[in-house]
């Protein structure tokens, strides 16, 4: 939720971009102008105030809150307990990961076997826990950034681990589009960050091109799992065997 200050920082940027003086709006509000001056610095103001702000100028409260919504930063990471509450409930997580993919609830639940109520239940949810803003007609904005990695040691990685990771390298990896690299070699370990930073920019563009592609039509699109990973390791079989 946008706290009041938000609000009126917003509506300051409004009037200026309006180009209203505090004296064009103190005659519209019906009040002196050293008293509106006092109120907007002060930055606190009941929303019945800020509401009829907006009528001088001309702006829906809604479209307000949106705009303030939108320029609130992105999460890069989600806090332990946030992702405590994704994995806690198989469908929960199942609707975090659609978002995630900017899936439309009709997208949702014509795909797998959740009912409407079902999934707007769990919009509501991302919503408290903080990974989408809730719009009217069931629309959202994710609130995560593009950059946004599940916690290396947190519960959904904890998960992914536990649950998908062989499954995940079960596949053959020989459908078009696919394939799996396994590359060993010792480098200078100054030189590992650059490769990391590589790896990033790939994870990068394919998220910008998912975001790109959602103009194309479902029938030529098709779901691909991108996983990039760099650590410092040796198979524990050979580990085993070492002098």
């Amino acid at each position: 939720m946008s706290t009041t200050a938000d609000l009126v920082a917003a509506l300051k940027k409004e009037l200026k971009s309006a180009q209203m003086t505090y004296a064009d709006l103190a005659q519209a509000l019906g009040m002196a102008e050293s008293s509106v001056k006092r109120m907007l610095a002060k930055g606190d103001m009941p929303l019945s105030r800020i509401d009829a702000i907006c009528r001088a100028l001309a702006l829906d409260f809604a479209d307000l809150a949106r705009r303030v919504a939108d320029s609130q930063p992105l999460l890069k990471e989600l806090s332990q307990a946030q992702e405590t509450a994704v994995v806690a409930d198989k469908k929960l997580m199942l609707m975090a990961i659609c978002v995630l993919s900017q899936w439309t609830l009709e997208q949702i639940v014509t795909t797998y076997r959740l009912s409407e109520a079902e999934g707007v239940k769990y919009l509501v949810q991302l919503d408290r826990i903080g990974i989408i803003e809730l719009r009217p007609l069931n629309r959202y904005r994710l609130k995560l950034a593009k950059t946004f990695r599940w916690r290396p040691h947190g519960p959904v990685m904890h998960y992914f681990r536990d649950h998908a990771l062989l499954d995940y390298f079960a596949g053959s990896f020989d459908g078009p589009g696919e394939g799996v690299l396994l590359v060993h070699g010792a480098i200078s370990r100054s030189l590992a960050p650059a490769f990391w930073e590589r790896m990033q920019r790939v994870a990068n563009d394919f998220a910008q091109q998912h975001l790109a592609d959602q103009r194309v039509s479902e029938r030529e699109r098709e779901g691909y799992t991108v996983l990039l990973a760099l650590r410092s390791w040796e198979f524990d079989v050979f580990t085993s065997m070492r002098r």
